[in-house]
């Protein structure tokens, strides 16, 4: 299947990432680049042409303002505001007070967008509720980041019990941070039920981004591969279930979906009593930042 065209706003570690991905992809037919500058978006253009023409791909990469991605069938969000993050806990969060304006800046610019939206810039579950309110496109915009934990969770389980990740089943919901919920209860390895050792695992959905982070200065493939994920699974391209922050009894959290010829239908695990009293948190948490980023706009 061909014919489709995505959007990319942002030229970072991530922007880069999707981008020479997608002009791998088949089913893609155009790659619109909308970066800061003209001189970032222009570069990463001619490296995508290098690209293109050694791997003999189809694929289009062209320059394109924010406005002119209305004809796309998706868009992918993931620029960052320029800012020094010196936060040592809430990592993710402390870009709030950055990155919210610049996401609600986009989101204006493509008000009414009828394609599909992804959201990558954290916080991603704050940042998504941001970008659909704002561009009135609820039903469509999508945050990455939930997926990213639960293959983080699956690859310490597997290391843990010496098993292959496709032997082990489990979920990461809730925020994308420090109130993200692991599915312990409903966790199984070669379909069977596990203790599941949760001061590892967390240590591990902690230290795996900051080992990306010291060595190479920022996470990119990680994210870049879900992002892909999720936009075979919206567009009708495959079916199967990703977690994803969307809205969930009025707060964006990340949830499981399953999707069925682009299709998405709720699968929210059965959490145990102290499952629940942390998704609770997690949507507390999440729920007061938004409010915050209300009250920003509102003194500007």
């Amino acid at each position: 299947m061909s014919g489709f065209s995505v959007g990319v706003i942002g030229a970072g570690a991530v922007g880069q990432s999707v981008a020479a991905l997608l002009v791998q992809e088949r089913w893609c037919d155009r790659v619109l680049i909308a970066a800061r500058t003209e001189a970032s978006a222009a570069g990463l253009i001619t490296d995508l042409e290098d690209m293109r023409e050694i791997l003999q791909s189809s694929i289009r990469a062209e320059i394109a303002k924010v406005a002119e991605m209305r004809t796309a069938d998706a868009i992918v969000v993931c620029p960052r505001a320029s800012f020094t993050n010196t936060a040592t806990s809430d990592i993710r969060m402390a870009g709030l007070t950055a990155n919210a304006p610049l996401i609600r800046s986009l989101a204006q610019e493509l008000a009414g967008f009828g394609g599909h939206v992804i959201v990558v810039t954290n916080p991603v579950d704050v940042l998504a509720r941001v970008f659909a309110a704002t561009a009135g496109s609820a039903g469509r915009v999508y945050g990455i980041g939930s997926s990213t934990d639960s293959a983080r969770y699956r690859l310490a389980l597997a290391t843990h019990y010496r098993v292959p990740v496709g032997a082990v089943s489990g979920l990461v919901i809730g925020e994308h941070g420090d109130r993200a919920v692991i599915c312990a209860s409903t966790t199984t390895v070669n379909g069977r039920p596990v203790k599941v050792p949760l001061e590892y695992v967390r240590a591990q959905l902690s230290a795996r981004p900051r080992q990306i982070n010291a060595g190479i200065g920022r996470t990119r493939y990680g994210p870049a591969g879900a992002v892909l994920g999720a936009l075979r699974k919206i567009l009708g391209l495959s079916d199967g279930v990703e977690v994803l922050s969307v809205n969930h009894r009025g707060v964006w959290l990340g949830i499981p979906l399953r999707f069925t010829a682009g299709r998405p239908t709720v699968t929210l695990p059965a959490l145990d009593l102290d499952e629940q009293r942390q998704f609770t948190a997690a949507q507390v948490k999440v729920a007061t930042a938004y409010q915050q980023t209300l009250q920003g706009e509102a003194a500007c």
